[in-house]
Parts: C-alpha cells; structure tokens; sequence
C-alpha cells in the first residue's frame, strides 16, 4: 500500500469517526432529558460559573450530561448569556433546550406585596419570611453608610424610601438589589415635579416624606389625607407641636397602641409632643397617595382633628370646638364600651 493510499485511508476514517462523533453529540444534545415527576425549581446566583450550575442540574435530575452542556454552551457562546434566578422545569428537556431556557428570562415566583405604612424594621422581616435573604443582610446593608449613599439615601437611614408595592423577585436576587429596587421605586413615584412641589410650600425631599409618613399613620381615608396633611403644615407654620400620637409608637417593640401620660410627657426626638417641628426622620414608608396629599394639602385653615372611632376624623380650627369635639366622641366611645 502505497503512502498517498495509506494517507488517504487514514483521512477517511478520521472523517468516518468525526462524522459518527458529531452524529453521536446531536444525537445527545437533542436527547430528552430524564423524566420529571414533579416540577424542579432550579436556582442559579448571580456571578456563578456555568460548570457548578451543569453539576446542580443532573444533581436535581434535569441533565445527564453536564459536561457536554457546558462544553456547547461555550461552543455556542452562551455560557455568558445565562441569566440568574429561579427556572421552574415541569417537562424533560434536552441539553440543547435546557441551555435555551437558561439563557430566557427566569420565572418570577417569589411575589411580595409590601403595605403602606410598614417601618423598615417591618419591612426586613417581610423580606426576610418571603426566603429573599435574611434579617441580618438587609440590616447590614440598611446600616452601611456606603449603601445609603450609593442610592441616593439620607444618611439618617432609609426609612421613609422602601416604596410599599408589590414586587416580584427570583429567590436568588441578591439582597442589595432587593432593597435598590424598592428605592428606585420610590424615585420613580416621588418625582422631581413632586419635589418642587414640596420646596414650593417650604418642605425638603425628606420632610415631605417625613411628613407623609405621618399622614399615613394618622388615616386610611384617600379623602382625608390632603386635610391631614393641611393641619400638620398649618401648625409648623405657626410653630405649634405637631402632637401625632404615631410619633410616640415609632420603634416601639411588639403590638401594644397604648399611650400613657408618660409617653407623652417623656422628651425623645420623636415626641411631637414635646419636640417642636417634624420628627427627624420619617416614621414609616408612605405610599403614593400619602405623598401626593403632603406636597398638595387641602387648602383649609384646619389646625386640630380628632378620630371619631370610625376611621373618619372630625376637624376644627379653633381649640374650643376642639376640645368639645374630643369630649363629646370620648362619651360616645364610653358608651359604646
């Protein structure tokens, strides 16, 4: 046998083995994955590399071949291209059509709606009971004053700017992007027309939130807060205590809504009591409508309100109505006991 011949040969069995070596890689690409008896929730990290995300997928029985998936991703280039979060695979998948389902956008299964008036004490727990980090990472990202900064926070805290709303999160977002999330709603709903319009009745950024968050304590009525609003605005104006009973609650640990005389005479920074002005900080994060009621109060002259049990308020000028309003709807309440 001749060289040329012998070179041939060869060439054509290297042919032979790389056209049955291909056929053999599609024939194990486009195999469908093992069976699923149940859907698997799959969760990738952000920043995690392709070859420990392949081992968890035939660890949870949705590939059995983790080497070629992770050598045709990159073959394909799209190792890079997978995004992190939480897939749910309910049906067998090929190693092809897994990688594309990994490169799609995960599944947002962790939704968390945040009430309005929670304090980001609050807050935290919530986050942390819906399985998106744990106390202690929000709080350590809540008290870093790098953080803070970094979005654009007061550096008293956050307070006031964790937007109540609901959020959907894959249970691998990192807790830092948890928290930019509801700030950057915040940002997006208390906008810059908003903030002139806050400069405009004499209130920073931080007071109008300040003051929201009082608004939101005191009523859940939409009709109500613009004249809430107007009462607290009319008695900084005049330089008159606030006295908003929520103030004295702020920080208070556990359930009890009891305010005693002591509470009311004992001299902390958040007793609108004793302290003249708006508290330091915001007392718990006010929705949109809290908001939008403390940039545009009603124009009323109203300086004192009181609950009538209802939920309602009844509001007066002057002290004397006042003082009989509270007298008549605490006989009432009397009686109704």
């Amino acid at each position: 046998m001749t060289g040329r011949r012998r070179i041939t040969l060869i060439a054509g069995a290297v042919a032979a083995i790389a056209l049955v070596a291909a056929g053999v890689v599609a024939l194990l690409l486009n195999r469908e994955g093992p069976p699923v008896a149940e859907p698997v929730t799959i969760t990738i990290r952000e920043g995690e590399r392709l070859g420990v995300v392949a081992q968890r997928l035939a660890d949870q029985g949705v590939l059995r071949t983790p080497a070629l998936f992770v050598l045709w991703a990159r073959i394909t280039r799209l190792d890079r291209e997978v995004h992190w979060g939480e897939f749910r695979i309910a049906t067998p998948l090929s190693p092809r059509q897994l990688l594309a389902r990994l490169v799609g956008p995960p599944d947002a299964l962790h939704a968390i709606t945040i009430p309005e008036g929670r304090t980001v004490r609050q807050v935290v727990a919530m986050l942390a009971t819906a399985g998106l980090g744990s106390e202690d990472s929000f709080r350590r990202l809540l008290d870093d004053p790098h953080f803070l900064a970094a979005e654009g926070l007061p550096p008293d805290g956050p307070e006031g700017y964790l937007f109540p709303d609901t959020y959907s999160f894959p249970l691998a977002t990192p807790p830092d992007r948890v928290l930019s999330t509801m700030v950057r709603r915040f940002h997006e709903v208390f906008t810059d027309e908003m903030a002139a319009r806050a400069a405009s009745i004499g209130l920073t950024t931080q007071q109008a939130v300040t003051l929201a968050s009082l608004v939101e304590e005191e009523t859940g009525r939409p009709e109500e807060r613009p004249l809430v609003a107007a009462v607290f605005l009319n008695r900084l104006h005049r330089g008159m205590p606030l006295q908003a009973d929520p103030t004295l609650l702020y920080g208070r640990a556990g359930g009890d809504r009891r305010i005693t005389r002591s509470d009311l005479a004992e001299p902390t920074q958040y007793n609108t009591y004793t302290m003249p002005g708006l508290p330091p900080t915001p007392i718990a994060n006010p929705g949109r409508a809290a908001l939008e009621a403390a940039v545009n109060p009603a124009p009323v002259p109203y300086l004192y309100f009181v609950a009538r049990g209802d939920g309602s308020h009844e509001f007066n000028v002057e002290f004397a109505k006042h003082t009989a309003a509270v007298a008549r709807l605490r006989r009432l309440e009397r009686a109704r006991r």
